[in-house]
């Protein structure tokens, strides 16, 4: 418990300070987005300004904190301590706790309209799944823990240098790169669009059975009950109810067969999702590796409203670092601009996320990675590593961001999420 050497034009101290009072302190920081050391100011200045100490704070095991304060402000703390008769440790609880209770938690912000993101390629194997399935999961999490966000700064020296693959997968990445952010907190649909069920079984639910409803009947115009009554949550025990499944039915395989006999078949998904929108902050979709009827009536799920500010809701193209990837961009480009000419409504590019990427595959990966740093509208959103942990939580039937919270893949979902918000 001491104040010590000057760092520019503040006063270094060091004291103690309970671990728990610390992380709460550290979480709401991050919440209003100032500096630790702003907050700690702040609440010893009001502490010092009361008339009286406030209720006595157990600071038994409280750890070394140390912070910058202004000059003379420790010394003034000093005084004051010793004129109510407590600890510099209980004065310093006192006034953090003093903070901590006028500065509560932010409300989250909430969507005036539900955000709907469509995640898409026509081309499979690029990883479209993992992308919803992490997006969904870094969207939905914990308002009131930290978690490790890759900051822009990071994403955007990889696009420049074209070679992400220390950026992103070795192990020794700076943790300069690296931020502790509280999560969205968002409430999260995901919606398995595709007949084959990877989201469903990658996430450990089971596919809707053949003989039951199902989404494609909701939008063939042939329910058998309510679409909610078919939702699922997952892992309560880390998303706390705030990220949900829509699970897929083989019988998708049909839909377009199906929709070609649906008045306004574009319009079928909508129509269809309507009645989930008010229980939810963000849908995403996770399209079939298909350029027939159920990508056009994804793409118009995704479509621009009235009202809606550009760039709230709209596709998130996956690719990969290599030339067939290229090629499948360009066809499903080119259908999301018949839909928009023949229907007169606007899409939104969200962005393209490259996925799977490691440089250390050569010319092609780094080449292919430039091609698409250059096309610059839609810009790159995202660069996700070729790593292990996505695999093993696929094996397991978990969400990444809870299997491997630390992981650079998970890392990068974040960074990711931040991005299209």
């Amino acid at each position: 418990m001491s104040s010590s050497a000057t760092s520019s034009d503040r006063e270094k101290v060091v004291s103690k300070l309970p671990g728990g009072l610390r992380q709460n302190l550290k979480i709401r920081a991050a919440q209003h987005g100032i500096e630790i050391q702003a907050a700690v100011e702040r609440g010893i200045a009001d502490w010092c300004s009361l008339a009286s100490a406030t209720a006595t704070i157990d600071t038994a095991g409280a750890d070394s904190f140390s912070t910058f304060l202004p000059p003379r402000q420790w010394e003034k703390f000093r005084q004051i301590a010793a004129d109510r008769r407590v600890s510099l440790i209980q004065g310093l609880a006192q006034s953090v706790q003093l903070w901590l209770d006028t500065n509560p938690s932010p409300d989250i912000q909430r969507p005036s309209v539900t955000r709907r993101f469509v995640v898409c390629n026509q081309k499979g194997g690029v990883g479209k799944t993992a992308i919803t399935a992490g997006l969904g999961e870094a969207l939905a999490e914990d308002p009131n823990r930290l978690h490790p966000v890759r900051i822009a700064k990071a994403l955007s020296k990889a696009l420049r240098d074209s070679d992400a693959h220390t950026e992103i997968s070795a192990p020794d990445t700076s943790p300069l790169d690296i931020e502790n952010l509280p999560g969205p907190g968002l409430r999260v649909l995901l919606v398995d669009f595709d007949p084959q069920c990877h989201l469903t079984n990658q996430l450990g639910a089971d596919p809707l059975p053949m003989t039951g409803d199902s989404l494609t009947n909701h939008m063939a115009g042939d329910p058998k009950g309510e679409l909610r009554d078919l939702i699922v949550p997952i892992d309560d025990d880390t998303f706390a109810g705030r990220l949900h499944l829509l699970p897929a039915c083989n019988d998708a395989f049909l839909l377009d067969v199906r929709l070609s006999a649906v008045r306004a078949r574009e319009a079928a998904l909508e129509r269809a999702l309507a009645p989930l929108e008010s229980d939810y902050d963000v849908i995403i979709v996770d399209c079939p590796p298909s350029l027939g009827l159920s990508m056009d009536a994804a793409a118009y799920y995704g479509r621009r409203r009235d009202g809606e500010t550009p760039g709230q809701s709209g596709a998130v193209i996956v690719v990969q670092a290599e030339d067939s990837s290229a090629d499948a961009y360009g066809l499903l480009t080119t259908q999301i601009e018949d839909l928009r000419g023949d229907l007169s409504i606007d899409i939104d590019y969200l962005g393209i996320v490259v996925n799977l990427y490691d440089s250390r595959r050569g010319y092609i990966a780094t080449s292919s990675l430039q091609g698409w740093v250059d096309i610059k509208d839609p810009r790159v959103v995202g660069l996700i590593g070729d790593l292990k942990e996505q695999k093993e939580a696929v094996r397991v039937k978990k969400p990444l961001l809870s299997y491997a919270p630390k992981s650079q893949q998970a890392v990068a979902m974040r960074a990711l999420a931040r991005e299209v918000l």
